[in-house]
């Protein structure tokens, strides 16, 4: 091998090895010598001898002095990282109020000088767009600005709004046991809320007068608004003056009650409830009649002589209740079979049949 070494890149593979193996080698009497140096410099100075210039050092020398400079930034480097660490651990001063005064300052002075930039450079900007980018990085730096003022100047603001909102509490405290202490005295209860009338009142007011003067006061039983059924007026009839109101209710010109829209029993287990609803299409006007029947022998007069409509419905009744229509033309199951035996919805029903 000549005295000029060959580059790196056309070592072969052994001759790689060999380069390494010389370079380590290299660099541990390199590092022998320095630790050596720095234990006698502990007693005295030594002069550092002078280093090659690159351009003369051989492959290896220059390889190494690679590596040393690499291995010398990467300490620099972590160095550089444990005084930033350390810098960020250390807890720093609460800021004066000329510290912040001069970064309020230094915040708007950059953002003026962000705005001026962004003006010198946006030539197809608009003035109107770059007027509104100007105006808009003054007001952040602004608000910026008044923020950190009202958190510094915060402290006094917030002992005020706590000893406000405790006040409160007390007060609101002390009326609730006011309160408390004036109804365990023996104070009068709130009134209830009144009850608004019914706009069918003077509907009923009218039914009950007109029944009243022509037929007598016996034949209603009592008469109310039913607030459940769209406050329909209803009559509660005596069942011995049921079909007597019935007529004068579809006859009398001043109701004409023309039409029964529903007809139905109800077993209330005290008793029995024959209920029908009325309409008069030429007043536009409904009624509700009611007659309360014993429940051991449920009987009313039947009103398909005046109503033909109220016939199938009477027969519902009577099939599934038992409540008889004295005067119906057919009175006969419409739903059960003739030899059913009883009636399936009274409440005291029992089936004849179990497995039925």
């Amino acid at each position: 091998m000549s005295d000029q070494e060959k580059p790196f890149s056309e070592m072969t593979e052994e001759e790689k090895a060999e380069a390494k193996r010389k370079a380590v080698e290299e660099a541990k009497r390199k590092a022998a010598e320095k630790k050596a140096a720095k234990e006698a410099g502990e007693s005295g100075t030594i002069e550092k001898p002078a280093e090659k210039p690159f351009s003369e050092m051989t492959e290896e020398e220059k390889v190494e002095a690679k590596r040393k400079a690499v291995e010398e930034a990467k300490r620099k480097a972590a160095e550089k990282k444990t005084a930033k660490e350390a810098e960020v651990a250390e807890p720093k001063a609460p800021a004066s109020a000329d510290d912040k005064a001069k970064a309020a300052a230094a915040a708007k002075a950059k953002a003026a000088a962000a705005a001026k930039a962004k003006t010198a450079g946006g030539a197809g900007v608009s003035d109107d767009e770059k007027a509104k980018a100007i105006a808009a990085a003054k007001a952040k730096a602004a608000a910026a600005a008044k923020a950190k003022a009202a958190k510094s100047a915060g402290g006094a603001g917030d002992d005020e709004k706590a000893k406000a909102i405790a006040a409160a509490k007390a007060k609101a405290a002390a009326a609730a046991k006011a309160k408390s202490a004036a109804e365990g005295a023996g104070a009068k209860p709130a009134k209830p809320a009144e009850e608004t009338p019914s706009p069918n009142q003077p509907l009923l007011d009218k039914y009950v007068k007109t029944i009243k003067d022509n037929l007598g006061e016996e034949v209603l039983e009592d008469s109310y608004i039913n607030r459940l059924a769209k406050d329909v007026p209803t009559l509660v009839a005596k069942r011995e003056s049921f079909y007597k109101l019935a007529e004068f209710l579809k006859h009398n010109e001043q109701f004409s009650f023309e039409y029964v829209s529903e007809l139905h029993g109800t077993d209330f287990e005290t008793h029995m409830e024959v209920y029908a609803h009325l309409y008069s299409y030429k007043n536009n006007q409904p009624v509700a009649v009611k007659v309360k029947l014993d429940r051991d022998h449920p009987e009313v007069a039947s009103v398909t002589p005046i109503w033909p409509g109220a016939n199938w419905p009477e027969r519902e009744a009577f099939d599934l209740l038992g409540i008889r229509f004295t005067g119906h033309p057919n009175l006969t199951r419409i739903l059960m079979p003739d030899d059913w035996v009883g009636y399936p919805m009274r409440k005291d029903y029992e089936p004849y049949d179990v497995e039925v």
